[in-house]
């Protein structure tokens, strides 16, 4: 093997490390208290910002406006618990682990269930990239370098974890239970300890911006409908808390037995932990006087001109910790932490859910299959891509981002929400047994109040951000949905085509052997040997005259030679190659349309990429050209050149990864 060969390699095998079995795929089954930081990592991260949404949000308004944050953190709190109480009757009724897109697509039809994939991929992707953009603002509250390379970090991270998933780390229990109990830990500590500082101590604590006073960005007064519409805003934003909750249902089959119950025990967990969090974050802020603003430069009278704005969380922390720095930076470390880590929670959906898609014909079936290390690689490559793109184009600002957020989500939510309803009425048709039925009521009671209100919560987040940017993520779902029913369309279209039972196996009455020749030279004669090989009924080598010379110095040759197959010239006037055999092959195949033509092209076996430019270019062009002719074969024949020895070798060191499943999957 050359030396670059074994650098390509080893590069890769640094990268992915050695290939996994197929065998050795297999299920971890988690305990609740492993469960619950594996899966509502994502739910739990919203915290970080979702709070800090409603005040930014609110901001627009003036400082007035801040009065209303407790009852919008209140509303949303709300809608948390129907939803979750909604959910652990999914996780009962569908314990499979194909979550909202099954349940819709059982009990609303493949459109209702492809709306739920495409509103689901874009929100993976949303996710990426709103929770590593926030990861870098927390980080860049205490580090002022990250703050000013914010979009270089949040690439960085993202490729790191793309890396990371690529070799097939998996959600270890431990490797998330420390971060995410240490986030829930430094929450807790820093709720409890602000507010029994302020309430039971008498404390004074102020935030950093408490004495700024925030101005509208209109300069004046919002009231009436402009007033509501601001709060209905506040309201959509700060719903982002809800983001991560069908991550749970997803993975119900990880869980240990009994899992539904189980899982319905970790989805009531969550929905404790991440209202007492949401609220009592919210609850501080209001007693220590919090000021975050859209522009900071225009609204914060007061501040400072080099003044930087940071987080809530980092507001918080440091009156909350003064005199204790190391507690500051660990809150803010372990923020971070837990936003990357809902990041790759989406790392493992996305490419599920790709998978899922792709096993059902929606997506290209390159996406159902498993890299080296038994991961979805194609899946997370593409994931990865596409949440880089958005952080570059909206340079990793989260209000921006956040703007084109949980709508995705919220569609899943309602689509979901109505396929139950229809679920719990169907089997209600059917029982009969007293005290089953009315589980069943109740279960549908609880279904119906949670479509109501993510329907409700769907059109105000739309409303309030369909033109500040969420008509982009309407859109790319939009998009997503078309291009998914077109390649469905396409792949039932091929099925069709490969399946018809009309078709009669026919032999062809005789075969045609046509061997293309350029030079009489060792090429050549390999291909004449083949062709011979298979015992056509007739045989026959055909050269193109561009240069008369060149062919009656090929015929004198090929005469000389006794080559007893006879050698055809086909004249090219325009001096073309391609076009003249075509038109050949046919006049085959017209005069006798039941035999087969096989053609035999010698092509020159490389073994550097530039000689690529240098040979084989006519031949490529050829091929490609007479595999649509009907009853027509194109073999290669190859021919080693020196520079070739040792590459296959490489090429035994890489095998396909993969199931072949015929032309389509490739």
């Amino acid at each position: 093997m050359s030396r670059i060969s074994k650098a390509s390699v080893g590069t890769k095998r640094l990268l992915l490390g050695r290939p996994f079995r197929s065998d050795t795929l297999g299920d971890t089954h988690l305990p609740k208290r492993i469960a619950l930081p594996v899966f509502a990592s994502d739910a739990l991260s919203s915290v970080a910002y979702a709070p800090e949404e409603i005040f930014l949000v609110l901001s627009v308004a003036g400082l007035a406006s801040l009065a209303f944050a407790p009852w919008v953190g209140l509303a949303v709190a709300v809608v948390m618990v129907v939803v979750i109480a909604s959910y652990r009757q999914n996780v009962h009724a569908y314990p499979s682990g194909g979550g909202d897109y099954e349940v819709a697509t059982v009990n609303l039809g493949p459109n209702a269930g492809l709306a739920v994939g495409a509103a689901l991929l874009i929100d993976y992707v949303l996710t990426v990239a709103v929770s590593i953009s926030a990861a870098a603002a927390n980080i860049g509250s205490a580090i002022p370098f990250v703050n000013t390379h914010k979009v270089l970090f949040a690439v960085g991270a993202i490729v790191l974890v793309t890396a990371v998933n690529l070799r097939g780390i998996r959600e270890s229990g431990a490797a998330f239970a420390i971060p995410v109990y240490t986030f829930m830990a430094s929450m807790a500590v820093l709720v409890v300890w602000g507010l029994f500082q302020v309430d039971v101590l008498g404390r004074d604590l102020q935030a950093e911006s408490a004495n700024f006073d925030l101005v509208s960005t209109h300069g004046g007064a919002v009231t009436g409908l402009a007033l509501a519409f601001v709060v209905a805003k506040s309201f959509a934003s700060g719903s982002a808390a809800l983001t991560g909750v069908e991550a749970i249902h997803n993975g119900v089959p990880a869980f240990r037995k009994p899992r539904s119950r189980n899982a319905a025990t970790t989805l009531l967990l969550l929905g404790v932990i991440a209202v007492t969090f949401l609220l009592g974050l919210i609850a501080l802020a209001v007693q220590l006087g919090v000021r975050v603003a859209e522009d900071p430069a225009r609204q914060l009278v007061g501040a400072p001109a080099d003044y930087h704005q940071k987080t809530m969380i980092a507001q918080l922390a440091e009156p909350v910790f003064a005199g204790f720095p190391i507690a500051f930076y660990v809150v803010m470390t372990v923020t971070a932490v837990i936003l990357v880590l809902a990041a790759n929670t989406a790392f493992n959906g996305f490419p599920m859910l790709g998978s899922v898609l792709a096993r059902d014909n929606y997506l290209p079936r390159q996406l159902a299959t498993r890299g080296d290390r038994l991961a979805f690689s194609n899946g997370i490559v593409l994931l990865a891509v596409a949440a880089i793109a958005l952080v570059v184009v909206f340079e990793a600002r989260v209000t921006v981002l956040i703007q084109l957020y949980i709508v995705g989500v919220f569609v899943a939510f309602t689509l979901s929400q109505l396929g139950m309803i229809r679920h719990w009425t169907r089997h209600l048709a059917d029982e009969k047994v007293p005290a089953v039925r009315r589980r069943m009521l109740r279960s549908r009671v609880i279904n119906v109040i949670g479509f109501v209100l993510t329907a409700s919560v769907l059109v105000i987040v739309i409303i309030t951000k369909l033109f500040a940017g969420a008509y982009i993520a309407v859109l790319a779902m939009t998009a997503v949905f078309v291009v998914m029913k077109l390649i469905h369309r396409h792949y039932a279209t091929v099925a069709r085509e490969l399946e018809d039972s009309t078709w009669e196996v026919v032999l062809p009455s005789r075969t045609h052997c046509v061997v293309l020749v350029s030079k009489l030279h060792l090429p050549t004669l390999r291909a004449l040997s083949y062709a011979r090989a298979t015992r056509p009924d007739t045989i026959e080598a055909l050269t193109v005259s561009i240069d008369t010379a060149e062919t009656r110095a090929l015929v004198r040759e090929w005469e000389s030679s006794r080559i007893s197959v006879p050698l055809k010239v086909v004249e090219s006037p325009y001096r073309e190659i391609n076009r003249p055999v075509v038109d050949y092959v046919k006049r085959l195949r017209e005069r006798s349309p039941r035999d087969v033509v096989i053609v035999y092209i010698p092509e020159y076996v490389v073994g550097h990429w530039w000689e690529h430019l240098l040979h084989n270019q006519s031949a490529l062009r050829l091929k490609s050209r007479l595999l649509y002719e009907r009853g027509v074969m194109v073999t290669s024949v190859p021919w080693q050149l020196s520079s070739s020895d040792g590459r296959a070798e490489k090429v035994g060191d890489e095998p396909i990864v993969g199931r072949w499943a015929g032309p389509e999957a490739e």
